[in-house]
């Protein structure tokens, strides 16, 4: 028995950090290091380019050089953030990410301009014009001010190239009609509501806590998937604390790279501005979180 649709793109898939040198040059070597870890750990899919990968801060060739430098040390589905509140700019960056070998781009919904739903399906479909690889929609409202509504969804799954749906709406009612109406694969966009977005249909999770809990969030899926509901939602229960940690105060890219300090993978956590690295405080929550949740030891 299998209670879950085929994952296109992976159950499991980090949006991995962007690694940076006390420069804040981007950090390549680190960067498959990194990638090479989160696979070992049970990610069968990688997010780069993402917001917790610092993409309003990084420049178009270093988002290239990250698809190409990922590409060249993991053999999953590697998905390449690629939105932008610019049409033009978005489908620039489409573009070359899927050439540089992005298996799919995510696009996040227009943000801070605030565009009418007509506004949001043309910016869509100017993408869709110049995909060649899947397209999967970022519905962020909490971050872009606006909400793709129904009708605006069922519009876009017309379009060739869009196949699926990084879902941070927290609204689970609302994905069960959008996903019914569509036909377009789901992701959870938010790691607390993994378990219940896959009750719901969805096929797996774009997380920021898979940075330390990929192994047990790959475990609750299959739990899932076999019908092993208990088991599914003991694992959710261990994972919690870490899933705090790391999102609670909303800074998931500060966190992401706290985490993979504290497990040992990277010592350098330099972000870019107006990010700041973790500090001391930061480090020691994210550290009590995943010892909490059996990720560290004690």
């Amino acid at each position: 028995m299998h209670l879950l649709d085929p994952a296109p793109f992976g159950r499991v898939l980090p949006a991995m950090i962007t690694p940076m040198k006390e420069n804040g040059d981007v950090d390549f070597d680190m960067a498959q290091k990194v990638a090479k870890q989160l696979v070992a750990d049970g990610a069968d899919g990688l997010v780069v380019n993402g917001t917790t990968g610092e993409s309003p801060t990084t420049h178009m060739d270093e988002k290239v050089d990250l698809v190409k430098a990922v590409r060249e040390v993991v053999d999953v589905p590697i998905i390449s953030g690629a939105g932008s509140n610019d049409t033009a700019h978005t489908v620039r960056m489409v573009e070359q990410t899927q050439e540089a070998g992005a298996d799919a781009v995510l696009v996040v919904c227009p943000y801070y301009s605030r565009p009418s739903q007509e506004g949001i399906f043309c910016h869509y479909q100017a993408v869709n014009e110049s995909a060649s690889k899947p397209i999967i929609i970022y519905d962020v409202p909490g971050r872009t001010g606006v909400h793709i509504k129904l009708d605006t969804y069922v519009h876009l799954a017309e379009l060739d190239h869009v196949t699926a749906v990084k879902d941070a709406t927290g609204d689970i009612a609302g994905a069960v009609r959008k996903r019914m109406e569509t036909g377009l694969t789901w992701y959870s966009g938010d790691d607390a509501l993994f378990l219940p977005f896959l009750s719901i249909g969805a096929v797996g999770v774009i997380s920021v806590v898979a940075h330390a809990a990929a192994a047990p969030m790959r475990e609750l899926a299959e739990a899932f998937d076999c019908g092993d509901v208990a088991k599914a939602q003991a694992l959710a229960n261990r994972i919690a604390p870490a899933i705090e940690a790391m999102n609670g105060t909303g800074f998931q890219a500060v966190m992401a790279k706290a985490a993979m300090k504290v497990r040992g993978v990277m010592e350098c956590t330099k972000m870019r501005l107006p990010n700041v690295g973790p500090n001391s405080e930061q480090l020691d929550v994210v550290r009590d979180g995943l010892r909490a949740a059996g990720l560290l030891p004690e």
